[in-house]
């Protein structure tokens, strides 16, 4: 008789519940798939996010992002809600030169407030206006910017049957610096189809361009393509949004990273 090991049981033992709950919850899964993809969804969640860089850096090292993103919405009143999203990188950062070992530790951290309908309008598209916040929080200075700054940011998005189509951009501005002035820009357009057979099952494109305009000609973006994979389950009665992509960078910087591993696990707590 073969016996188990240890985390042998344990994976089975989370496989069965997911079994288990899939099928009575698909319902409901359908609509948190929904809401995870919405950026600016009235609900709590915390995202755990873990990026993996191939071929970072001068060296070619493997760079390792976890950003802890929870969300919290503020009800204003029975029209605006005000949407708050902070991103915590742990940051496992390769050498940049020969001789030089790896730095772990915490990067800047930065910190978005969303002003949004509480109720789409007529037309069906959702949207939020707001600012971002980053803090000079890291603790390494190969980990961050050395920078305060600030910067507007926006987002919208619209569902078409089983799409989810919309679009988040952001520009920070250094306010404060012991270094080089930052001018960066995100954006992030996102695609989403789910799965009309499979509730909860989706799939998703959503890669992270980013602009540094303070950079040489020929440095200045990264531009990502890729596809993933997600399904929102629950572990006993907790609701997960599970997800697994793949990009690779068409455009980046002479010593950006060639590919990514995007892997997620975010908590949900709807109302």
């Amino acid at each position: 008789m073969t016996i188990l090991s240890q985390p042998t049981y344990r994976l089975l033992c989370l496989a069965s519940i997911w079994l288990c709950a899939f099928p009575a919850a698909a319902q409901d899964n359908e609509a948190l798939a929904k809401a995870a993809q919405n950026p600016i969804a009235s609900m709590i969640s915390v995202p755990f996010q873990n990026n993996t860089n191939f071929n970072f850096g001068p060296e070619e090292g493997t760079q390792n992002i976890l950003n802890i993103q929870p969300v919290l919405p503020i009800e204003l009143n029975d029209q605006w809600n005000v949407i708050t999203r902070t991103i915590i990188p742990v940051i496992s950062q390769p050498a940049l030169m020969p001789g030089q070992g790896r730095r772990n530790g915490l990067g800047d951290l930065q910190v978005s407030a969303f002003l949004s309908p509480s109720a789409p309008p007529a037309n069906g598209w959702i949207w939020g206006v707001g600012a971002i916040a980053q803090l000079d929080t890291a603790s390494s200075d190969r980990l961050g910017a050395g920078a305060w700054g600030l910067g507007p940011t926006a987002v919208t998005l619209k569902t078409f049957g089983p799409w989810l189509v919309g679009g988040l951009i952001n520009n920070v501005w250094s306010v404060s610096t012991d270094r080089d002035d930052v001018n960066q820009m995100l954006v992030q357009p996102f695609i989403n189809y789910n799965f009309p057979d499979k509730p909860g099952r989706y799939l998703t494109f959503a890669p992270l361009i980013t602009a540094n305009w303070k950079a040489d000609n020929g440095n200045k973006w990264t531009v990502p393509l890729g596809l993933g994979i997600g399904q929102v389950t629950r572990f006993g009665k907790q609701p997960v949004n599970m997800q697994a992509s793949v990009y690779y960078n068409v455009v980046r910087p002479d010593f950006g990273a060639d590919w990514q591993l995007r892997l997620q696990l975010q908590l949900m707590f709807p109302k």
